[in-house]
């Protein structure tokens, strides 16, 4: 296994074991077992499968269309190469999720996400199988990686997905900072910059009159500056009493992971989303 994944799967265990400790890892509030299928399902397809076909496909893609160009940017500076990290992988991501709360066929493979009543390390990777296979920064990613950017990926997705995770956990690493009057003007540039505990559970609240859901917005991943950008945010340093999908039909844990595959006979509503 590369270092990198032993470094991202290390920091994974880290907010697992702090979920253990303080918040009840195994067991969240209105956890049911079709969401325990479901995140399990989903987390080990992406590491095993999905993700590694999609770098793959970029990858082979990008030898397609231009065979001579492996490792053509394999000497550019550090800061430019993060750069095209950034907008390729992460600004694409934030597309890619905020097109999922808009076009109902791609709802359909995001629900999952949202589908549990509950905000944890858990729900990272928690999607429908097809979702990542589909998602265009991944397979940007790839390219990158084949035109030599193998090297500075591995630092980026270290450090993205321990912004990810650290946004996801019921572990709230900003709640703390919040109460400290001095640091408020530095917490003011990073909750604009990054995902945090409050920015991230805003997007991921049950009913967006409790004054602090963003249900449709908030979608940055690595950076919430996109957010920012796109006018998109919404910063109350609050967080949520409670999280899931409002006014929805319930769905069974074999549709959350293989729609349009596997469809519930029940179904009333396919594709719809939720209103703003």
């Amino acid at each position: 296994m590369k270092t990198e994944m032993l470094v991202i799967l290390g920091i994974f265990a880290m907010f697992a074991l702090l979920e253990i400790v303080f918040t009840n890892f195994f067991r969240k509030q209105n956890q049911t077992r079709a969401d325990v299928i479901v995140e399990i399902a989903s987390t080990l397809s992406l590491i095993l499968v999905t993700q590694p076909l999609a770098l793959l496909g970029g990858a082979t893609l990008a030898a397609l269309i231009a065979p001579g160009a492996a490792g053509a940017l394999s000497g550019i500076p550090l800061i430019a190469g993060i750069a095209l990290f950034l907008i390729f992988d992460d600004m694409m991501q934030y597309w890619w999720h905020r097109a999922s709360h808009s076009l109902p066929w791609l709802y359909n493979l995001h629900r999952p996400h949202h589908n549990g009543e509950y905000l944890s390390i858990r729900v990272v990777y928690r999607n429908n199988l097809f979702y990542y296979l589909l998602m265009p920064g991944l397979w940007f990613s790839g390219a990158l990686i084949y035109l030599g950017l193998g090297w500075i990926y591995a630092g980026y997705i270290i450090v993205k997905m321990a912004v990810i995770y650290g946004a996801h956990s019921d572990v709230r690493w900003d709640e703390p900072l919040y109460k400290i009057k001095w640091l408020s003007p530095a917490l003011w540039v990073v909750e604009r910059v990054i995902s945090t505990p409050a920015t991230h559970s805003a997007h991921h609240g049950k009913y967006q009159a409790d004054g602090v859901t963003n249900y449709k917005g908030n979608y940055g991943n690595l950076l919430f500056f996109w957010d920012v950008l796109f006018g998109t945010a919404k910063i109350t340093r609050r967080y949520p009493e409670e999280f899931g999908v409002e006014n929805l039909p319930d769905t069974t844990a074999a549709e959350q992971l293989l729609w349009p595959l596997v469809r519930t006979k029940e179904e009333k509503a396919p594709g719809v989303i939720p209103a703003e």
